[in-house]
């Protein structure tokens, strides 16, 4: 039971994600990302501080939970800046078809750091996965891809999706039996002076008096829905999956994105985006059940 509630809890994160590439691209392109990613991580972690502050079992597990969640918070905000750094030379398509990277590579540091086992049948399913994002990355335009090229941008972007792999292994490896809600606290507090000094490192300026009211509505719902609560739901489910079982959770990413889209600004879904919707599906519904099938 407690699995199929973690699982269902990275679904629910899934979800929250891809509604923030929605409110991003409704945020005021004026204020660097850096600067409104460090305001998303000061605005959650004003939200969550009081929760453990006011509660004295809390506060006690603070010296001890955060320099844990400072080295987690690395990770986490280690990919925010090399996304953001990368676009100034390379495309979101360009990143997208890196991430997709992710779920395989987290397997791969997985077999040297937790000694599981990849295999023969997960490959092939990691590569159907990718195979299925990629379609609806593309919109199953094959020329599109094949007219993909990469450069300085992308090999700064793989650092960021290192990252990530980074920050799902040390959600496991670093957990010591915490309060989820001190080592969320914790971690976003570690996010916002890690985006502070990437700000400062490349001067990069606040300008927060240029976000209008809107800016700040969709702000909120980046802070509190795709930064605090997939912060807890991530760290609540990684106390019982594996790395690949939540990174496998990466190949819905864009399905979710073309779901949300539809429900909320009406754009139809093609036979085509279906299709690689479909695939994503099959990949990381058979990824999960190898994983159950294993631990049984």
């Amino acid at each position: 039971m407690e699995t199929l509630k973690a699982h269902g809890l990275i679904l629910l994160a899934t979800f929250l994600i891809a509604g923030s590439f929605i409110a991003s691209a409704n945020v005021t392109g004026q204020v660097h990302p850096v600067s409104l990613n460090l305001l998303r991580f000061v605005i959650a972690s004003a939200c969550s501080l009081p929760a453990v502050l006011l509660n004295k079992r809390y506060r006690k597990q603070i010296p001890s939970v955060f320099p844990r969640s400072f080295i987690i918070s690395f990770f986490y905000c280690g990919y925010f800046v090399c996304l953001f750094a990368a676009l100034l030379t390379t495309t979101v398509i360009n990143t997208g078809t890196l991430y997709t990277l992710t779920p395989f590579i987290t397997a791969l540091l997985s077999v040297v750091l937790l000694k599981q086992a990849i295999g023969l049948k997960r490959t092939l399913v990691y590569i159907l996965g990718a195979v299925g994002t990629l379609w609806v990355v593309f919109k199953g335009d094959l020329a599109a891809f094949k007219s993909l090229s990469l450069n300085s941008g992308d090999m700064l972007f793989m650092l960021g999706v290192l990252s990530m792999c980074g920050y799902t292994l040390a959600l496991k490896l670093l957990y010591r039996q915490d309060s989820v809600v001190v080592l969320t606290c914790c971690t976003l507090m570690g996010g916002t002076i890690w985006m502070a000094l990437a700000a400062i490192a490349f001067g990069i300026p606040l300008q927060w008096n240029l976000l209008t009211p809107g800016d700040y509505v969709n702000l909120l719902y980046l802070a509190i829905g795709t930064t605090l609560v997939t912060s807890y739901l991530f760290q609540k489910a990684s106390i019982t999956l594996t790395p690949n079982n939540v990174t496998a959770y990466i190949y819905l990413s864009p399905a979710c994105v073309a779901v949300l889209d539809y429900v909320v600004n009406g754009i139809t879904l093609s036979n085509t985006i279906l299709f690689g919707i479909v695939l994503s599906m099959v990949a990381t519904f058979l990824l999960q059940a190898m994983s159950y099938l294993k631990q049984k």
